[in-house]
C-alpha cells in the first residue's frame, strides 16, 4: 500500500503476489529466508506496477483521470504520519529507492533481505539506502527553502 499508494492496486497486487509464489513454490531454494523470497516476488510486482503507471501517464494523461474517494483510515494515518515535506522528498525518489526506504524503514527489513529481494550485496544495499537518506535530507531542506521564498515572495507582493 505505501509504494503503490493506492488501496485497490495493492489489493490486486497482493493477489497477484501470492498467485505467482504459488505457481513458482518449486523453484523456492532454501539458502533465503521464505519471507525474502516472497519480499522479492513483492517487489519486482510492484516496481512492475509502477513503470506500467509511469508509462499510462505519459502517454494517455487525457484517458487517465484518477476517481475521487474518501481516504481510507490507513491514507488518514499516513497523512498525519507524514509532513508535507516528507512527502515531497519521498515522492522525488525513483520507485526503485523509494521502495527500498519502505522496505528498510517501514517493513524492518534487514540489509542481508534486501540484498536478497533486489539481488545485491547487503553492504552495497546499505550505502544505497545511505544514499537514498542523504536524497531525501536534501529534497527536504529544498521544500524548506522554497516555502520560505515562496511565503517571503508572496508578502512582497502584498506590499505592492
Amino acid at each position: 500500500m505505501r509504494l503503490l499508494g493506492n488501496e485497490q492496486d495493492a489489493e490486486d497486487a497482493a493477489q497477484d503476489i501470492f498467485i505467482k509464489a504459488f505457481e513458482s513454490i518449486r523453484q523456492y531454494r532454501h539458502t533465503a529466508s521464505f519471507a525474502s523470497w516472497l519480499y522479492k516476488i513483492a517487489y519486482r510486482r510492484c516496481l512492475n506496477l509502477l513503470r506500467k503507471r509511469n508509462y499510462q501517464l505519459r502517454l494517455l494523461p487525457r484517458l487517465f483521470h484518477p476517481e475521487a474517494a474518501a481516504e481510507s483510515p490507513e491514507q488518514v494515518l499516513n497523512s498525519r504520519l507524514f509532513s508535507p515535506q516528507a512527502l515531497f522528498a519521498l515522492n522525488a525518489l525513483s520507485a526503485e529507492d523509494r521502495s527500498l526506504l519502505i522496505l528498510r524503514i517501514f517493513e524492518e527489513r534487514s540489509y542481508e533481505e534486501l540484498g536478497e529481494i533486489t539481488c545485491r550485496n547487503p553492504e552495497a544495499v546499505k550505502k544505497r539506502i545511505n544514499r537514498i537518506k542523504e536524497k531525501v535530507r536534501q529534497k527536504m531542506e529544498q521544500w524548506q527553502e522554497e516555502t520560505i521564498w515562496e511565503a517571503s515572495h508572496s508578502s512582497i507582493n502584498l506590499k505592492s
